[in-house]
């Protein structure tokens, strides 16, 4: 899916991609909960612009709490029971390099090395101060997935797209191959957002920026009930911004 900063100084140096090249994206990677799908009248191929009137980003020095101070209860999915975990780098460190250097995730992520590369990156997260919680999205007890959640109203992706206070965003992915194109991505992407929404109460809005080529990854938000806001500009790639409402969620 996606998963890179809006800023690149925000994160490990990567190699560009580019740009005449389509990013591939086989996998809607990254998931969790519960979430109903809202029709969906805009059409990708005319995305509209960006939305106005929207209220002022939050200050630069409003608290940016972490996200998920501990685990979330499971939740069941279609794909099986779900659940989001914090990342311990003592722990999962292993696991995550070696998603990172799956030449499927290898192309979006552009983290691919040792254990030092993955390090790293989630050095920043893991920071008292920081606003983005890493996790590790776990199906029916087994590690599979790749999720950071964080502050995108306090984001230098805030700088690209009208903000609202306490918007939350989503990068993800599925390190486990088994998992991508079977819709797995699409299933925990309508969990994760759930839970946010459940977990969250000020969160009014989920948020995502897909590489706008990337049309697996657009059409898996789209079917877990986000809407194709935007295309907007950022520093490496022009993408969706793709947003979720909780106005739009629907209880079973």
């Amino acid at each position: 899916m996606q998963g890179q900063h809006a800023d690149p100084s925000a994160r490990t140096r990567r190699t560009r991609r580019p740009r005449r090249h389509p990013v591939r994206l086989r996998h809607h990677h990254q998931p969790p909960a519960q979430l109903r799908a809202e029709p969906n009248d805009r059409s990708p191929e005319a995305p509209p612009r960006a939305e106005r009137g929207a209220p002022p980003v939050s200050p630069p020095d409003a608290p940016a709490d972490p996200v998920l101070r501990a685990e979330w209860a499971p939740v069941p999915t279609p794909a099986g029971e779900f659940q989001l975990v914090p990342v311990h780098p003592e722990r999962d460190l292993p696991t995550l390099t070696r998603w990172m250097n799956d030449p499927v995730v290898a192309a979006f992520w552009e983290l691919a090395g040792d254990e030092s590369v993955t390090a790293r990156h989630l050095a920043p997260q893991l920071a008292g101060d920081s606003h983005s919680t890493p996790c590790i999205g776990v199906l029916s007890g087994t590690p599979m997935s790749y999720w950071e959640l964080y502050r995108a109203d306090l984001d230098p992706l805030a700088r690209h797209y009208p903000a609202r206070p306490h918007d939350m965003g989503v990068h993800l992915l599925i390190g486990e191959g088994r998992h991508r194109g079977r819709g797995t991505g699409t299933t925990l992407l309508r969990a994760v957002t759930g839970l946010v929404l459940d977990h969250v109460p000020r969160c009014t809005r989920v948020v995502a920026e897909p590489d706008i080529r990337n049309a697996p990854s657009v059409s898996a938000f789209l079917s877990a009930g986000f809407r194709l806001s935007a295309e907007i500009e950022l520093p490496e790639k022009r993408a969706a911004l793709m947003i979720r409402d909780r106005a739009h969620r629907t209880r079973p």
